[in-house]
């Protein structure tokens, strides 16, 4: 109680610090400026979304953890057709990803944000909702929330929780506030046993291993039409089909190394260095790939000019997805495509013929490679993927991906992987067969949440 109340004078004294890191993130995305007297805890009547019906509550704080709650969602209203939901986020891009299944379940979910971590700023939150029951997605472990819904009787759970040695050898050091927050959680559903270990051992205490719920998310059928329709845009001055490099996700820092290790190819370099045409390249030396379309997505849509900067400072051809409605329909002579928009992910990865996971060649922890996998899409992923440490080591066990050791590696890799189709074909079998392997953990988490 003594840390607790420490920690809350200290995140009380820091609020004017909050305010001015709202400030600055909305000069850079303007959607930090709205619904601001959510994050205290001061919310408008939601009965108009949703009516009188009583809630379950669901937290997902940004766009990986709202597109891995969908089937979730999906699940939880299908099994309490009584209830709504409350869809609780942290960012603008999360919130904007949920729109997508408020439209999906008219009438059923109602979003909004959860407070910062003030004890005033929630319990105005638990006394506006009054949720039944919460459920809080993969990391996001907040004392002042956790003690509240204990103080109201609110059953509280920890779903699809992953923990890597690194987080937990951060919060092992601040003990004494997390450990009386796991302790009061109903459940945890650990994706992995790891996942597990190390939570019971900063005193978590029911704790169930369900897996991974990512493996159940279905990719849109809309995207991967989109995807596929791209790819048919996608030709070389002599017709053929160019192949499609993806780099999924990428975080800062990231794109400039790729972009040094890749633009002599992209350029139509050969593997010895001469400028050479991409279709007499790929004739005269099977061994190395033609000059692929680089699709090149940032993992933060703030960063889409910035990217675009990089890409230019290199003298390479430039298109926007933004620049097209519909289909893409590159112009003549693109090197790099940007997919600066949202929600389009599973179209990325239906229409490359590889993909290098972000966040993977920097000690960042790597995205998630699953998506990739359920489109059937091989991946290459850096040295650092501790955030799904066993999701990636599966991947690569299973044959549906590559470790590679720096953007110079993963482009000489990616140079040999394309030019090898029957290579390439065998992986993405082996990427589907991973991503049906290891489905079924939504059913598993909601049998543990509702075991009470």
């Amino acid at each position: 109680m003594m840390l607790r109340a420490l920690y809350s004078t200290a995140f009380t004294l820091a609020q004017p610090l909050l305010h001015a890191r709202l400030a600055w993130r909305a000069r850079r995305q303007p959607e930090y400026r709205e619904h601001v007297g959510e994050r205290w805890g001061h919310y408008p009547d939601h009965h108009a979304q949703i009516g009188e019906r009583p809630l379950l509550w669901l937290h997902a704080v940004s766009v990986g953890e709202t597109r891995a709650a969908a089937p979730l969602v999906d699940a939880l209203l299908a099994a309490h057709p009584q209830h709504a939901l409350l869809l609780t986020h942290m960012t603008p891009t999360g919130r904007a990803t949920g729109a997508e299944l408020v439209a999906r379940h008219p009438g059923r979910i109602v979003q909004a944000y959860l407070p910062y971590d003030l004890p005033g700023a929630c319990a105005r939150f638990f006394a506006h909702f009054q949720p039944e029951r919460g459920l809080i997605m993969e990391t996001e472990i907040w004392p002042n929330l956790c003690a509240a819904a204990a103080a109201r009787g609110v059953p509280l759970a920890l779903v699809n929780a992953r923990l890597s040695a690194r987080s937990a050898t951060g919060y092992a050091r601040i003990r004494g506030l997390i450990e009386p927050a796991l302790a009061s959680l109903s459940v945890i559903a650990a994706q992995t046993e790891a996942d597990a270990e190390r939570l019971r051992a900063l005193g978590a205490r029911r704790v169930v291993v369900c897996g991974n719920i990512k493996f159940d998310v279905t990719p849109a059928p809309d995207k991967l039409a989109l995807g596929a329709a791209w790819k048919t845009g996608f030709v070389s001055a002599d017709g053929a089909t160019r192949p499609v490099l993806l780099a999924a996700s990428t975080r800062d820092g990231e794109e400039a190394l790729l972009l040094d290790a890749l633009s002599g190819w992209l350029a139509g370099v050969n593997a010895s260095g001469s400028a050479a045409d991409a279709t007499a390249n790929s004739a005269t030396n099977e061994a190395d790939a033609a000059p692929p379309l680089l699709l090149l997505v940032p993992r933060h849509p703030q960063r889409f000019d910035e990217v675009a900067a990089l890409v230019a400072e290199r003298g390479l051809s430039l298109a926007r997805r933004s620049s097209f409605a519909g289909a893409v329909a590159l112009p003549p002579g693109t090197q790099v495509l940007l997919g600066d928009s949202m929600g389009e992910m599973a179209a990325y990865y239906a229409t490359a013929d590889l993909a290098l996971i972000g966040g993977s060649l920097l000690p960042f922890g790597a995205q998630n490679l699953i998506e990739a996998a359920a489109c059937g899409c091989p991946t290459l992923v850096g040295p650092h993927s501790f955030n799904f440490a066993q999701a990636t080591a599966d991947a690569i066990a299973a044959g549906a991906a590559r470790r590679v050791a720096d953007a110079a590696d993963a482009a000489n890799t990616a140079r040999a992987l394309l030019a090898d189709e029957k290579a390439l074909a065998l992986m993405r079998e082996c990427a589907l067969a991973f991503s049906r392997a290891h489905r079924g953990a939504t059913a598993r988490t909601l049998a543990a949440v509702f075991a009470d």
